[in-house]
């Protein structure tokens, strides 16, 4: 099969950083302004279709022949670019995304970085940046630019020169790398899991359009009072700069204040003894709320058809596979807990402020639970909601063949009390609130060799005392010990897999070597990368021990040494499992013509025709058994609503 490498530079008036590709590839000045290309080996072409160069004769039949494998950096971008341009239905199951397969090597999103991880002599063009902005984005209008609001090729032409030597070399770039990665084969299972995630971000969801611009209409009368309060606290022209305000909380509070984060402002108002000053930080609380940009997304990104696409991107996580959030980013919305749901959203749709306040008083909070429900159903249609029950718990006891948990899983389900119940010699049903309240804190902090510090990261309730928590650590590992277990198990076998180079097995999960690379090979067939691992000396509280180490993108998304443990290892491996099972149960749904509209951490979201099938059939398809783990208790619950919601 002959493989085309293509890289496209485009131009629109939307930011595509906020729009998304869909958006961006439906504005009315949206063009394509270079094509580069080449044929398997064959030299690189550049049309300058800017300047009405004319593709040359086979490249539209190429990009709908079967027989010929296109190949992208962030494919999407080209397919859904190219797609509206030239007015074509491309078929995705004839591409490859460079980028996904790099991710499934361990390796950086960005094709500069992922370049220079793997030492190419091809790298990206230095000044591609600047040549974007200056070529690919709207120019504010000025004297000097005789006040155009575009460039166009000939006000530059030697940038021009350089931006088209910049897109054949993108197309170089990706070919090096796809060589350099040849020998890696993206299994056939996460191929159709490609091709579904391109068709349900291409299908979108519903936008409930006029609740938005209510919900920012309520939100810029909330901010213009409270920051007439915090003026009237303060006395400050701006209370909304931290510099400022932290000049005056340093003044009234006594103490040097230096920073106003977000985590840092329940411990000030804690210790707070002025009730102005509490009150100002709850206003800074409010004021701060970052929640809000989420409608501002929604209204930047929504297509003219009211639907919003492209809110996952496939293996985002590439440490275990799973998907990241794009545009919106679903992945950290807040939980919706007020008692009247419907009642707070008709306020909002309504723009009745007042009554809203009255009702429900801290107005920030209310948008910011509120911010599911502007995802709606189409016309004619119900939003079907599943969610795996517990389903980390789940894969952890039976990959741990933890016995005793997977009898809860099996049964009751109801492992938080069966927790407490292990942990504190209580028969489950004597289980009380509070210890069911410490058995949670438990279950979400150990499972993967958390101890103390866990516990009070994982405690935002505060339902433990300090002095008890090395307690709760020992109990649960004393009652878990298959998990605990298990934890050294892979240490070990990760230890001596690096340093000898042959595959260990543990439980069904296979760790080899291969091109310099750490794999844990999973139950469903796929495996996690771990680049350049090693086995180093550490020092510990308890002597000098092995430790491990790999190569991999830190929190500050700078490529380095990561450390990591046995725990870790097993809850990556955990996450991933799990989100095979959510993978295989979308691909089930799509055949069963429950169609996915987007889909959050283990939840599946249908937009379903009025009549078609039920919520019970839904979550019974996603409860079936893994071909690959039979054995694995599953369960899914759901509900069905006109807007999406956390029931």
């Amino acid at each position: 099969m002959r493989t085309l490498s293509i890289d496209i530079e485009t131009y629109s008036s939307e930011d595509l950083t906020k729009s998304g590709v869909y958006r961006y590839a439906e504005a009315p000045d949206f063009a394509i302004l270079l094509f580069g290309f080449a044929y398997d080996d064959d030299p690189v072409a550049v049309i300058d279709l800017a300047q009405e160069e004319e593709l040359p004769d086979g490249i539209l039949e190429a990009l709908m022949d079967s027989t010929i494998l296109k190949t992208a950096w962030n494919a999407a971008f080209e397919i859904t670019c190219i797609s509206s341009y030239f007015n074509l239905d491309l078929d995705v199951t004839q591409w490859e995304c460079s980028m996904v397969k790099s991710a499934m090597l361990g390796l950086p999103l960005s094709l500069d970085m992922a370049s220079k991880v793997l030492q190419l002599p091809e790298e990206k063009m230095k000044a591609g940046k600047a040549l974007i902005r200056y070529f690919s984005v709207p120019c504010k209008p000025t004297k000097v630019n005789q006040g155009r609001t575009r460039n166009l090729p000939h006000h530059d032409v030697d940038k021009w020169n350089l931006y088209k030597e910049y897109n054949g070399m993108d197309v170089e770039v990706e070919r090096a790398i796809r060589r350099k990665i040849a020998f890696f084969d993206i299994p056939e299972k996460e191929r159709q899991l490609w091709y579904l995630d391109q068709k349900i971000n291409k299908r979108g969801v519903a936008l409930d359009l006029s609740f938005v611009e209510s919900a920012l209409y309520i939100n810029d009368i909330c901010t213009d009072e409270l920051l007439a309060e915090a003026k009237d606290i303060t006395g400050l022209d701006n209370p909304n700069s931290a510099a400022q305000l932290k000049s005056w909380l340093s003044e009234e509070m006594s103490e040097e204040i230096t920073s106003l984060k977000k985590n840092d402002i329940p411990d000030m108002i804690d210790r707070a003894d002025d009730k102005k000053v509490k009150r100002l930080l709850e206003l800074r609380q409010q004021l701060s709320k970052t929640s809000i940009k989420k409608y501002i997304a929604m209204l930047n990104s929504v297509c003219k058809d009211g639907r919003i696409r492209g809110l996952t991107q496939f293996y985002g996580a590439n440490r275990t596979g799973r998907f990241a959030g794009r545009i919106v980013q679903l992945q950290n919305l807040v939980r919706n807990l007020l008692k009247d749901l419907e009642l707070a959203r008709e306020l909002v749709y309504n723009k009745e402020y007042d009554i809203l306040k009255l009702t429900f008083g801290n107005i920030s909070d209310v948008l910011s639970q509120l911010i599911r429900t502007a995802f709606i159903a189409s016309n004619g249609h119900r939003l079907y909601v599943a969610d795996f029950s517990a389903i980390e718990a789940r894969v952890l006891a039976w990959w741990a063949k933890e016995r005793w948990r997977l009898d809860v899983f099996k049964t009751h389900g109801m492992i938080y009390e069966a927790s407490a119940s292990a942990m504190f010699g209580v028969p489950l049903e004597k289980v009380t609130k509070d210890l069911r309240g410490r058995g949670k804190v438990a279950e979400l902090a150990l499972g993967y060799q958390g101890a103390v510090g866990a516990l009070k990261a994982m405690d935002i309730k505060k339902e433990l005392i300090e002095e008890e928590m090395p307690g709760i650590v020992k109990a649960w590992r004393k009652s878990n010990k298959n998990i605990v277990q298990l934890w050294y198990t892979v240490e070990k076998a990760v230890i001596l897999t690096i340093k000898e180079g042959k595959p260990n097995t543990v439980n069904g999960v296979t760790f080899y070597m291969r091109k310099g690379i750490l794999f844990a090979k999973l139950p469903s067939g796929r495996s996690l990368a771990y680049p350049q691992p090693r086995v180093i000396q550490k020092q510990t509280a308890f002597g000098t021990k092995e430790s491990i180490q790999y190569k991999g993108l830190d929190d500050k998304n700078k490529w380095g040494d990561i450390d990591s443990y046995g725990g870790k290892f097993v809850e990556n491996i955990t996450q991933a499992i799990a989100r095979d099972c959510l993978c295989e149960s979308m691909l089930r749904l799509e055949e069963a013509n429950y169609p996915l509209v987007f889909h959050v951490h283990d939840e599946g979201i249908g937009d379903i025709i009025e009549g078609f099938g039920s919520i019970g059939e839904m979550c019974e398809i996603m409860s079936r058994p893994m071909p690959w783990a039979p054995d694995l208790p599953l369960n899914a619950e759901g509900y069905v609503t006109d807007f999406y919601k956390k029931d």
